[in-house]
């Protein structure tokens, strides 16, 4: 068996960590790893292990105009000749897409050479990327889908993979912020930050007491063109910060906070749970499915976070929160501990075990029965 496996993610870090942490622990296990993606993937390039990287044409139907119906057409024909013919020379022996509209031609165009092929979907609902490939590929891995439906008999809930830097920040045990102690606050929306959290946390901590204020250190993802309002509205508080659009430590930064508040993808609840830290999560409220709402619920299920739908929030509220988290250090203890009960850090393992498996032959079946004790 060639020892080549194409991983296909789009040009999110939402999409892109899962799929490097497949890439770090295939390469451990010998094999040769190709990331087909969209030209979106250059800023989060730099630490993926790929031995070489392919950028297709890749588009999503957005509009019934007829014509741009037709240049979505078009781009998506392009994209699949290039990725057949990449596949064609590249040989892989499996390749595994982790959603998003980029995944579809490198995917689909495998089913169509009979390659042996994997999606892994990290949300608890299914992307349109990968419910239009459900029904060809060989397996189904699942972060947080439910076990049964339409496609159970190929499906094997592995957990989402996380990162390396994420598997070492599990080793950071969380230790309470006693009362005359700094609180590290890590405020983050995903790979592009959040708009809603640049104005209601700030106004939030604006509504805390000097005393209060004087103990939190914060640290927020903003978008670029909200960051130098966030900036000088916490150096009007008199509140350290560091606010950036994006942060490539995360992990640490996660592992270093005593509070999290963010928005609830599939990557975010993964990290947040197997490292184990106290979180306000706010699901995006224009998701297409409510996929973050759903991916919370387990988590909150646990008591391992809070979840509040961003309509129900204010300024005050946020506060409210941040002020009992900070009299409360034990309870964040316990929160901490709940939502690390829910991690699963060995799910990069178990998919590179599901992935060997596919590429031998075994069907997902196969696999399952392998697992019984």
């Amino acid at each position: 068996m060639d020892k080549t496996v194409v991983l296909a993610a789009g040009g999110t870090g939402g999409h892109l960590f899962p799929a490097e942490a497949l890439a770090h622990e295939m390469k451990a296990r010998g094999w040769s790893v190709q990331l087909a993606t969209d030209d979106r993937a250059n800023r989060f390039a730099g630490s993926f292990p790929a031995d070489a990287a392919h950028a297709f044409p890749a588009a999503t139907v957005t509009s019934k105009n007829p014509l741009a119906l037709a240049r979505t057409g078009l781009k998506l024909w392009s994209g699949l000749r290039a990725a057949s013919a990449m596949l064609g020379r590249v040989k892989p022996a499996v390749v595994v897409g982790f959603g998003g509209y980029p995944t579809f031609t490198p995917v689909f165009a495998a089913t169509q050479r009979k390659i042996r092929t994997i999606i892994h979907e990290q949300n608890a609902v299914m992307g349109r990327a990968n419910k239009a490939l459900a029904g060809r590929v060989t397996a189904i891995a699942g972060g947080f889908l439910p076990e049964g439906g339409q496609y159970g008999a190929k499906t094997v809930v592995t957990g989402n993979p996380v990162r390396p830097a994420v598997i070492a920040a599990t080793r950071v045990a969380y230790a309470p912020s006693a009362a005359d102690e700094p609180f590290r606050l890590l405020v983050f929306g995903g790979s592009q930050g959040a708009q809603y959290f640049s104005g209601a946390v700030p106004a939030a901590i604006g509504l805390l007491e000097p005393a209060l204020r004087d103990r939190i250190v914060i640290t927020q993802q903003a978008r670029p063109e909200d960051e130098a309002e966030v900036r000088a509205a916490f150096e009007s508080l008199g509140v350290a910060a560091q606010v950036k659009p994006f942060f490539t430590d995360m992990a640490e930064r996660i592992a270093a906070a005593h509070f999290v508040i963010s928005r609830s993808g599939a990557s975010t609840v993964s990290e947040i749970a197997a490292i184990g830290r106290p979180a306000l999560l706010v699901p995006y409220p224009f998701a297409l499915d409510h996929d973050q709402a759903a991916n919370a619920a387990a988590l909150e299920k646990a008591g391992g976070c809070m979840v509040r739908a961003q309509a129900a929030l204010s300024p005050e509220i946020i506060a409210e929160i941040l002020r009992a988290a900070m009299a409360e250090p034990e309870r964040m203890a316990e929160v901490a501990m709940a939502a690390r009960s829910v991690g699963r850090p060995d799910a990069t393992r178990l998919l590179a075990d599901l992935t060997e498996a596919i590429a031998s032959g075994k069907s997902a079946s196969d696999f399952l029965k392998g697992l019984l004790p």
